[in-house]
């Protein structure tokens, strides 16, 4: 069976070149008689792995020197325990924006350490925009800032980030991690699960600033302490070994095609063809305001529950898989991440034409 074009919002695609030289080296990593899999944590050579990575996301991303880069685990939702126990212990207060599911449950998990507040939200309309905040909308003692970068689930993104003053700003950059560049600086944290645009499922990258850490409460997990995992350079127990490797050859590979501004114009002319089909059909819509678009996520509906149905059907049939939205939306989704091809996209906007002639 020939590959399909696979829409979906995680565990997603992963570059085809990446997954023929992870398969080229699957017995044997680079002579170690060995895979990766099997490989000891503390060996040399799985050593020169994870420290290589490191070194190549804080180059492409230019991470500045005084951030820790940790490789950890539990998915993104650990992290919304983690943050508020690391980090919400001056004040004991902390501002969220609520853009949709992810954000919805970071506060949530917030709210038991704490006094997180709701600062705004978009849930008035399905959280299809991101909503305007000011400078004064914020508590000047809270702790940090949260806010989820882009909302995978809605297809909304910041393009503008949050006027949050000297407050530390979080955020959770899951589903847009390596689209495009990004100013680490301008934030305390940045986090994301890997399984969208970086590696399979099973690790989470955090780049946190080193003047957050050390101030963890007592009760705080272990795992879940962060200067903990920054003092044993993220190896404190067994990591996702694999998962980093393929991190590795993913980073490699965006390097190879000229880094994060290449991926940028990449990922922007995806989305163009999409979005314009969408702006121009009289069967298809976008659900979220055009000024608040995300690059990676796009949802789309068709005004029927029959008609929605029917074209998820006929798309998988077709070789255009895992398009069905999230049940908070409806309709359709279509994430193209990284790793996803123009050529995917123009079959999918090719599908979509043919599929509103036939049923108009």
């Amino acid at each position: 069976m020939s590959r399909v074009y696979n829409f979906s919002a995680g565990p997603s695609m992963l570059p085809e070149e990446v997954l023929r030289k992870a398969a080229d080296e699957m017995l044997d990593y680079h002579g170690s008689g060995q895979s990766v899999m099997e490989m000891s944590h503390r060996s040399k050579v799985f050593d020169e792995i994870i420290k290589g990575a490191e070194a190549l996301l804080r180059e492409l991303m230019n991470i500045p020197d005084n951030y820790k880069v940790l490789f950890l685990q539990g998915g993104a939702s650990a992290q919304f325990s983690a943050i508020p126990l690391n980090f919400m212990n001056g004040s004991g207060k902390a501002d969220y924006i609520i853009t949709g599911q992810w954000a919805k449950k970071a506060y949530q998990e917030a709210q038991k350490y704490g006094n997180a507040r709701a600062v705004a939200s978009s849930a008035d309309k399905t959280f299809s925009y991101i909503p305007q905040t000011t400078h004064a909308d914020f508590d000047p003692e809270a702790d940090y800032v949260y806010i989820c970068m882009n909302n995978t689930i809605y297809g909304t993104v910041y393009h503008t980030l949050p006027d949050v003053g000297d407050t530390p700003l979080i955020a959770d950059i899951s589903s847009c991690f390596l689209s495009e560049p990004i100013d680490v600086s301008k934030f305390a944290m940045v986090y994301g699960g890997a399984q969208k645009n970086v590696a399979p499922a099973g690790l989470v990258i955090a780049i946190i600033r080193e003047d957050m850490l050390g101030n963890a409460r007592d009760i705080t997990p272990t795992m879940l302490n962060y200067q903990i995992q920054a003092d044993a350079d993220s190896l404190y127990n067994t990591p996702p070994c694999y998962t980093i490797y393929i991190c590795k050859l993913v980073l490699e590979w965006i390097k190879s095609i000229g880094g994060l501004e290449a991926m940028k114009a990449r990922n922007e002319k995806k989305a163009k063809l999409l979005y314009d089909y969408l702006d121009s059909s009289k069967m298809f819509r976008g659900t979220v305001v055009p000024e608040d678009r995300s690059l990676m996520n796009v949802p789309f509906v068709t005004g029927s529950d029959e008609l929605n149905a029917k074209f998820v059907k006929e798309a998988t049939a077709a070789g255009l898989v895992n398009l069905k939205g999230h049940r908070t939306v409806g309709g359709m989704r279509a994430s193209i991440y990284n790793a996803m091809p123009y050529e995917g996209v123009e079959a999918l906007v090719a599908f979509m034409k043919k599929f509103e002639e036939e049923n108009s």
